[in-house]
Formats: C-alpha cells, sequence, structure tokens
C-alpha cells in the first residue's frame, strides 16, 4: 500500500488544521504495518506558485531559500508530533518534473491540450497575474467590503475576480488592470463516462462525496482545466510553450510519483511496483476542499499516461476551534510548534483520534472537552492502569501461568478484530471508543481485586502476583490496540512490560512469566494553565513574532477570566436558571453512579433507549432515557454514569422506568454526564 497526504504549501508554517491530516494519516499507515501490510507512507512540500515567487522577492532571496527553509521547519514540526513519513521531499525536484514531462506528453498525444486567450486581472505593480486569493474588493452581489476575488464571507455568493468592485491587489495595494494572455487547457471531459462510472466504486470515496460529485461536477459537461500561467511564475517552464509555466495545481498531484521515484531510487525499488501494479492500493488522504482535483482532474491525468489509479480518496473536513474558524486574535490559530512548546503530541493525537470518524464531518477542537476527554480517558482510565499495578510485581515480575480473570482477556481478545476494521476505515472514533470501554473494565476488576489492599496482607504473595498480571495484561492489550495512535506510550509500555508492541496480534496472547521493570512515569495529566498560555502564545501568529498585546485585567479580576475561555451565554439565555431552592430541598435528590451493563433501542420509539444501570451489587435499575438520536447502544455499555436514583417509578408505554440519566443539551445535541474512572457504583454524588 502507497499513502499519501495532500502536500503543505511551502508559504507557511504547519498549524493545528493541518496536522488533523498528518495524524490522520500517520495513525492509519501505523495501523496498516502493525497488521502486517508493507505501506509505504509518502509525502512533500508543495513549492510552485506566486506565493512563493512574491515572498522571495520581499525578502530578498531566491525561491530555491524559501521553500529550504520552510522543507526544514515542516520535517522537524512532523517529527515531534510523531509524523512518521518513509520519504518527504519537494514538488520542486528533478524526478516531479520528469513524471510532469512524461504526463504532458501522453496528454498532448492524446489531443488533450488546446490553446485561448484569458482575460484576467494583472498587477502592474508586482508585474504579475493575480490568482484569485490575490485580490479583494467590494462583493458584487452585496456589496459587503473586503472579500477575496472568487466569494463572499458575508452571503456566500462566488463570482470571477473581474466582477470585484473597487478591487486592489494584496501584493502591492495597487488597482489591477485587466489584461489578456494565451493558456493551456486540459480537457476531461472525453473521460466523462470514465469519471461517473470510477468516483462511484464502492470504497473508492465516502458516499457523500460521490454522491456530491454526481450532481453537481459530473451532472454537466466537464470544463477544461486551465494547466498553465505565463511568466513571471515560480515553477516548471512548460517544454513544448516557452514563457508558459504548469500551475501548481498541476504538478502538485505529480509530487506524489516523483517523491516515490526518488524514494525508488534511494531504496533499490522499481516505481512501475507502486504506480503501475495490481498488487499495490494507492490511498490518498485529503481535505474537502481539494476533491475535485483528486478525483477529477488527477485520475484523468494518471490515465492518460496509464498509470495506476487510487484505490481510495479518503476525505475529511476542516477544524474549527471551540465551534468556530481558526483566529489569531482570540489565540485558537494555533501553530504546531507552539502547541509543542506548551503541551504533549500524544494529547492531540488521542483527541483528534477519538474525534475522527470515516464521514466527512467538520472536526471542533472543543478546549474544555479536550482537557477533560485526555484526563479522563487517557491518564485516568488507561495509563492508570500501569502505574497503579505494576509496582507491586516489579521484583517477582508476571505470573508463570495466566490467571482466571472471568474471561476478560479473552474478550478483549475478540474486540481486536472489530478494531482493525474501524482503523481499516478511518473510523478512529469507533476504535477508540470500544478501547475506553475495555479499560473501564480492566479499572473495574482492578478496583474489584484491590492488589495495595492485598499487598498489606501476610500470605497473599501470589493473588497480588495474579491480580497484576491480569491487570498488566489488559493494559498491554490497551496499549497495543492505541499504538497506531500513541506511538509513544505503546514504546514506553513496551520497555515497561518487557515485551514488543509492534504487531496487533501479540494482542491475543497474554504475556506470562516475564520480568516488568522498576515503573517510569508515563503520561502526566495536562494542565489548565499550559492550554492558557499556549492561546496566549498563539495570538502571535506565525513562530517568531511578538504575541499581541491583551488588554490589563480589570483591578481584582480573577486570573482564569471567562474571557479565556470565552464560554457564550446561549445555553443559559435559551434556558435560565430556575428558582432558588434549600439545601434541604437538593439533598431530597439521590443521585448516584450507576453503570449502564445493558442498553437497546426501543421498538416504536423514536426517541428512547432501555437501559438497565447497575448500582453495584445485585441493584439495578431499568430506565428510559431519550438519547436514541445520539447514542449507538453498543458505545454505552461499561459506561459510569450519573442517574437520579429516587426518582418515583413511571409507568410508560414501553415499559417501567426506575430513574433517569442525568445529561446536558439544547435541544440540539445531548450530552450524558460521566464519573471519572475510579469512582464506583453505587457511590452518592454530594
Amino acid at each position: 500500500m502507497l499513502v499519501t497526504s495532500a502536500l503543505p504549501y511551502a508559504n507557511g508554517h504547519i498549524h493545528l488544521g493541518h496536522m488533523l491530516e498528518y495524524t490522520q494519516t500517520d495513525i492509519f499507515v501505523r495501523y496498516q504495518r502493525m497488521a502486517g501490510r508493507r505501506c509505504v507512507y509518502i509525502c512533500a512540500d508543495d513549492t510552485h506558485g506566486t506565493s512563493i515567487m512574491i515572498r522571495a522577492r520581499k525578502e530578498g532571496r531566491s525561491e530555491e531559500a524559501v521553500i529550504a527553509d520552510m522543507s526544514g521547519a515542516h520535517q522537524r514540526d512532523f517529527a515531534d508530533f510523531m509524523i512518521q513519513f518513509d520519504h518527504y521531499g519537494s514538488t520542486n525536484s528533478a524526478a516531479t518534473r520528469e513524471v510532469c514531462h512524461e504526463i504532458w506528453a501522453s496528454l498532448r498525444k492524446n489531443g488533450r491540450v488546446a490553446k485561448r486567450d484569458v482575460t484576467q486581472l494583472f498587477d502592474p505593480q508586482a508585474g504579475t497575474f493575480l490568482a484569485d486569493r490575490f485580490v479583494r474588493g467590494t462583493c458584487p452581489r452585496c456589496g459587503a467590503p473586503d472579500q477575496y476575488g472568487d466569494n463572499c464571507d458575508k452571503c456566500g455568493s462566488t463570482y470571477s475576480a473581474t466582477e470585484l468592485v473597487d478591487p486592489k491587489s494584496t501584493l502591492s495595494g495597487a488597482r489591477p488592470e485587466l489584461k489578456s494572455a494565451e493558456h493551456l487547457f486540459v480537457a476531461i471531459e472525453p473521460d466523462h463516462a470514465f469519471l461517473t462510472e470510477w468516483t462511484a466504486a464502492e470504497g473508492r470515496m465516502p458516499k457523500e462525496i460521490a454522491n456530491y460529485l454526481a450532481g453537481h461536477f459530473l451532472a454537466e459537461p466537464l470544463r477544461d482545466w486551465d494547466v498553465s500561467r505565463p511568466a513571471p511564475y515560480f515553477g516548471f517552464e512548460i517544454p513544448d510553450a516557452p514563457g508558459h509555466y504548469w500551475y501548481v495545481w498541476f504538478d502538485a498531484p505529480i509530487g506524489y510519483m516523483g517523491t516515490t521515484r526518488e524514494w525508488c531510487d534511494k531504496n533499490g525499488e522499481r516505481m512501475d511496483d507502486w504506480w503501475r501494479s495490481d498488487k499495490t492500493e494507492i490511498v490518498h488522504v485529503i481535505g474537502k476542499d481539494i476533491v475535485y482535483f483528486h478525483t477529477l482532474f488527477w485520475p484523468s491525468m494518471l490515465k492518460s499516461a496509464g498509470y495506476s489509479l487510487p484505490s481510495r480518496v479518503q476525505v475529511h473536513g476542516f477544524l474549527t476551534v471551540n465551534g468556530e474558524k481558526m483566529s489569531k486574535t482570540k489565540g485558537t490559530f494555533v501553530m504546531a510548534r507552539t502547541y509543542l512548546d506548551h503541551l504533549d503530541p500524544s494529547y492531540l493525537r488521542y483527541y483528534y483520534a477519538s474525534k475522527l470518524g470515516a464521514r466527512v464531518e467538520d472536526f471542533d477542537l472543543n478546549v474544555d472537552e479536550f482537557v477533560q476527554k485526555v484526563n479522563a480517558e487517557l491518564v485516568n482510565k488507561i495509563v492508570n492502569l500501569a502505574s497503579r499495578s505494576s509496582r507491586f510485581v516489579a521484583k517477582t515480575g508476571l505470573s508463570a501461568s495466566y490467571p482466571d480473570d472471568g474471561g476478560l482477556f479473552e474478550a478483549a481478545a475478540k474486540a481486536g478484530a472489530e478494531i482493525s476494521e474501524a482503523y481499516a476505515a478511518f473510523d478512529f472514533a469507533r476504535a477508540i471508543r470500544i478501547i475506553v470501554g475495555l479499560a473501564d473494565r480492566a479499572n473495574e476488576y482492578v478496583d474489584r481485586v484491590a492488589p495495595w489492599a492485598l499487598a498489606k496482607q501476610a500470605g497473599k504473595e501470589q493473588d497480588v502476583q495474579n491480580a497484576c498480571t491480569v491487570a498488566l495484561n489488559l493494559y498491554r492489550q490497551i496499549v497495543l490496540y492505541l499504538a497506531p495512535v500513541l506511538p509513544k506510550l505503546a514504546a514506553e509500555s513496551g520497555a515497561l512490560l518487557n515485551s514488543p508492541m509492534d504487531r496487533l496480534d501479540l494482542a491475543q496472547k497474554p504475556l506470562v512469566g516475564t520480568p516488568v521493570a522498576p515503573y517510569q512515569h508515563l503520561m502526566k495529566r495536562m494542565e489548565v494553565e499550559a492550554v492558557h498560555k499556549m492561546i496566549e502564545a498563539s495570538r502571535a501568529g506565525e513562530p517568531g513574532e511578538a504575541p499581541k498585546a491583551s488588554a490589563a485585567p480589570e483591578a481584582g479580576a480573577a486570573e482564569a477570566a471567562p474571557a479565556k475561555y470565552e464560554d457564550a451565554g446561549d445555553a443559559l439565555a435559551k434556558e435560565p436558571l430556575a428558582p432558588q431552592c434549600s439545601i434541604d430541598d437538593f439533598t431530597k435528590v439521590d443521585m448516584r453512579v450507576a453503570r449502564i451493563i445493558a442498553a437497546e433501542g426501543v421498538p416504536g420509539a423514536k426517541k428512547l433507549l432501555k437501559l438497565t444501570v447497575s448500582l453495584g451489587g445485585d441493584t439495578t435499575r431499568q430506565v428510559f432515557a431519550g438519547i436514541k438520536a445520539y447514542y449507538d447502544p453498543k458505545d454505552l455499555l461499561g459506561r459510569l454514569v450519573i442517574v437520579c436514583a429516587n426518582l418515583a417509578p413511571r409507568q410508560m408505554k414501553f415499559g417501567m422506568s426506575e430513574g433517569m440519566v442525568l445529561a446536558a443539551g439544547d435541544g440540539e445535541s445531548v450530552f450524558v454526564l460521566s464519573a471519572d474512572s475510579g469512582a464506583k457504583p453505587g457511590m452518592r454524588v454530594h
């Protein structure tokens, strides 16, 4: 399998929006390798275009110097986030140029190239034609000022840059002029029938993307693709059209191939084994904004030159922070390096994995949820399993044979198939839910056997060793399943248990009779203050800039002012506070920690799930909860929740409801309240 991520542009540093895609791809690649697949991960800097040329002019140096510096910065950021490429190249390479020439020759041979004049805005001061993003002006539809040359953020209209009112070049501030120049076009309409069939193939891409292509681009004749730009332009000059350069989006995807060729030359491989072989799957991971390049133009180019087409194009949505676009002013436009200066990259890898499903959905990094999820799930439930049990067997090692654990190890081994299926489908959120469920059951076992209590009793040495052998084996399974997401934790856990952590099938057999190293700290809780410092530092935007000054707090204001969290007041306004009650009123409500031990849909009920919750021992309650639209029943099994345990039973159409599961919501979303690991069913909420 050959896997690629979209190539980062060499005119800017990597930020957390970028990291979503590279983390997603890296997890997929690491899973494939742990599953026994030979998987090569290729990436490169996307280096050509007007932006690089203008930046080089402003800085008084060559374009090659600019892209070399940025490549070094990109690769350092990726390495520190544990993104593991087999080869990282550049589109400004001899190998990429060679493949460009080859594909261009095939397009010429097949009669796909045509010439015609194009009228564009030209900056007379900068001496260059302007791409849409280099023009701003007043929207011709709604009159909103300072809009880009292709669409309006205010009203959503799309238009030509030549329609802008009072346009200005963002390069020089000059008023652009209309000017015509000859451009080269590639016709892709001859491949219309082929592309219709190719994009609709099962598993080729997310269904919503295939449907979008079918209903938009493929619903009408495909327009010719403008693939050239006149001089001056930084890029590859077209060999049979002097003075014309391939547009950056022509050579960017070819950069996948050029970089593969470099890797092949370096490792004694044959290029045709990777790009002209039925035995190799090619997988592209991209954002939804560049779908048409990868699913229409790109397959048409590959087909023309006789290369393999992608087996799969996996598409993700955009990243928002706290429900909004990333903002430098609010400190939520976070550069990768700024994050690394303040927080452990494992935190972000875990959080991204826990939220990334197979569907093309925008992704919100909610700062409060980020901290809570990492601390409650990753540190409290998972890492603490090792710290709570390994120290008791540091001298004895694990038991010689695996003790009876009531079927816990066997159940976790069986879960490996579903976890693998989720990883392979890019449904990392489902994999994480299953893994956290295994951690819940492992913690329940540790709480029940309490090795720390056994260790204080004479003659219980074997019981202590057996209990910790079970706990550490369950921990090992969990970390093996998490290894694609958390390679550093997997490596350090392997050192603790004197066991490799590089194959998923290791989770199928218990580890026994081996030494256990002295416990070394694996991961600490995320500190909210570190997050605040990161946000403050991010107000600068690009690395190296000084942070923008923030207003001084009023005298007596708390350091953790609400502005740091920027929580909106709409939820409270929508559902105002209830009338004041007394402490006596409050204590009448008996709220308890409970564990969901059964969950199922209710036939004939659109909103209800029937839950059986355990309050500890043999005490259970049957509860009907209106959360069917928000939770899959199987994802709730084993979860600790809060219930109102002394609510009078209520006879409903579908049965008797004997309590209430507590949840928060705004009418559009519902969030079941949970207790941190360590809480036990039956504990009262005070």
